[in-house]
């Protein structure tokens, strides 16, 4: 899995830093920080669901993007 986000659409609601602190965080201004662009599986499942949670659509999961090691 690889994420992207759109800084653009980001609204600062914070959903996804709530639900996936590993992944995601804020900014000062509040829009989205992706820390992790290629998350580990095991957080696979905590980043689908903050991807749903935003509501600005502002975050891309590429499911079957290769993983470069």
């Amino acid at each position: 899995m690889k994420i992207e986000v759109d800084e653009e659409k980001c609204c600062g609601a914070g959903q996804c830093a709530l639900i996936a602190p590993e992944v995601f965080a804020q900014r000062d201004d509040r829009t989205v920080l992706l820390l992790v662009p290629v998350p580990d599986e095991t957080l696979h499942a905590t980043v689908r669901e903050a991807a749903t949670a935003c509501p600005m659509s502002a975050i891309t999961l590429m499911e079957d993007a290769p993983v470069s090691g």
